[in-house]
């Protein structure tokens, strides 16, 4: 059997690792609070899974279309954000064509990309985490068709400003798709920071990525949505795999909407808290960049399987990006304890003038 080659050399998008009953998972970025009362309700009430979804999400469209005064044509909803960045690429790019993102960002990008067909060119982060949106635009060639921006960045939790983002958007050609990936942006608190959905009337070419899995803790039903131009959605929905937004999850996406302020009160206390927790890593000796998403980023590069591993020793599992550093999610109030004592263990073994340090 002849399989594509570049496939058989992509490896597999690999989940957070999960958690012994005596450790805390901490490697997913997921929401630690229990579904609200109301969303399970709904869930259950969705019921007759005999049935095929409503393939359109009509409802659910329509209820963020109202919230964010467009229209409900200008909404796209799919499983999850990372299957809409799926439909997008595969809409705009393939074979001979490239996909410019920042790297480090999310694991999946390398992997949808190769399976469009197309290339990617990774664009490497600032010193601080951040992108270099400069670095990018001059990477914006002939064959580019998708500009990926990630923000908060996953995993190093920076995010793009307002300004500076406006600034790229006058530097990318109106013929190139811009995916602004907002997945974390209920947990921004930088006034500074960008709002895509306030902007895709000002840019015809770009299209903003939002999710139920993160701030609204829905990752186990898998709903996300985009916002921008109907033609660009279209193509979208063209690329998409038919019926793949269960019913139960349209239901639980429409619930958590009338439940917002509730939820929201939870986002703002794991704000609160992904705060506090910087704070302490500052003083035990840390160099963390400005985290804005629900985890926090550590730069331990070549050190970071060692690092990892002290954190397991510590009943913390977060997530290892070996040669790089490793994220770790605000959960639990209880976890964050034993997140510093393992903290505080790695900083002190880190070799004098590493750049995750602020000490030599």
């Amino acid at each position: 059997m002849k399989l594509r080659p570049e496939i058989l050399a992509t490896p597999p998008y690999r989940q957070g690792k999960a958690a012994a009953d005596d450790a805390f998972k901490l490697s997913s970025n997921e929401n630690p609070f229990p579904p609200l009362p109301g969303v399970v309700e709904a869930v259950v009430a969705s019921g007759a899974f005999n049935r095929y979804p409503d393939a359109s999400a009509a409802a659910l469209r329509e209820v963020l279309a109202e919230k964010h005064g467009v229209s409900p044509e200008e909404i796209h909803v799919g499983s999850g954000s990372v299957a809409l960045l799926s439909q997008f690429i595969t809409a705009a790019a393939g074979p001979g064509d490239t996909v410019v993102y920042a790297w480090r960002s999310f694991e999946a990008y390398p992997g949808l990309v190769t399976v469009a067909g197309a290339e990617s060119v990774q664009v490497p982060n600032r010193g601080d985490g951040a992108h270099d949106l400069d670095a990018i635009a001059a990477a914006i060639d002939e064959r580019t068709r998708v500009v990926i921006v990630c923000t908060p960045n996953n995993p190093t939790s920076t995010i793009v400003t307002a300004r500076d983002f406006d600034a790229f958007m006058e530097r990318v050609p109106a013929e190139v798709l811009v995916l602004l990936d907002e997945a974390y942006s209920e947990f921004v608190t930088n006034p500074d920071a960008v709002n895509g959905l306030t902007l895709t009337g000002r840019y015809p070419n770009l299209v903003v990525l939002r999710t139920f899995s993160k701030a609204y803790g829905l990752a186990g039903l898998r709903v996300g949505w985009a916002l921008g131009s109907v033609n660009i959605l279209d193509a979208a929905r063209a690329a998409a795999i038919p019926l793949s937004v269960t019913q139960p999850a349209q239901s639980a996406a429409i619930a958590s909407l009338g439940l917002e302020a509730e939820l929201l009160e939870r986002v703002d206390r794991l704000s609160v808290l992904r705060d506090s927790i910087r704070s302490a890593l500052l003083e035990q000796g840390w160099r963390v960049p400005d985290a804005q998403g629900n985890f926090i980023w550590l730069a331990t590069g070549d050190e970071t399987l060692e690092a990892n591993e002290v954190f397991l020793s510590h009943g913390i599992v977060a997530r290892a990006f070996p040669g790089s550093g490793i994220r770790i999610s605000i959960g639990e109030e209880e976890a964050m304890e034993k997140l510093l004592q393992a903290s505080a263990d790695v900083v002190g073994s880190l070799p004098a003038g590493h750049p995750a340090r602020q000490l030599g």
